[in-house]
């Protein structure tokens, strides 16, 4: 958390001296303002709601993959304990349904969990149309009432396009590149 306030800090001071550099600033004062991500997201009702639901989502795969966990357990467990007296085609037969317990396993883990899984689906649908009505909210205010640059603990919210250098920017490359 506190390397995060310390890199929001350096942003800050950073936009400064670019508003500084480009004379931007010299002949008007900035309006600066800052949102505590963490406190929006705890008292926006909206959220806690859509955290509630995905805590629920979770516990349910939870539940499942513990079960199958279970299962799988059990299985092994017998098997190791009656493998010496099983016949072979019998030894076989349990050596696959264990495998294939095995593979459902992961199966489900990689399905729910793995990168794009089931759950970072679910998340993104929760959490998206909340991060864009917040960043709705910043930028209504800040037009609203002046501003011409909000920071939250993630970045900047919102910041006027009259301070959008990134022309020049790519003016200087283009003439350092010849």
């Amino acid at each position: 958390m506190l390397k995060l306030r310390n890199l929001t800090f350096g942003l800050f001071i950073g936009m400064l001296l670019v508003f500084w550099m480009a004379g931007s600033v010299s002949a008007q004062t900035l309006k600066i303002g800052y949102v505590h991500d963490e406190r929006v997201y705890s008292e926006y009702p909206a959220w806690t709601k859509a955290q509630e639901d995905w805590e629920l989502e979770r516990k349910v795969w939870d539940e499942e993959a513990a079960d199958k966990q279970n299962d799988l357990k059990e299985l092994v467990e017998e098997y190791e304990k009656q493998k010496l007296i099983l016949s072979d085609e019998k030894r076989k037969e349990r050596e696959k349904t264990i495998l294939m317990k095995e593979q459902d396993l992961d199966e489900f883990t990689r399905r729910i969990y793995g990168p794009g899984g089931e759950a970072e689906r679910k998340q993104e649908r929760l959490i998206q149309p909340l991060l864009t009505n917040i960043h709705k909210a910043i930028e209504s205010l800040a037009i609203e009432e002046n501003y011409d640059v909000i920071f939250t603990l993630q970045g900047i919210g919102y910041i006027k396009e009259t301070y959008d250098v990134t022309d020049k920017v790519l003016e200087l490359l283009d003439e350092l590149e010849q």
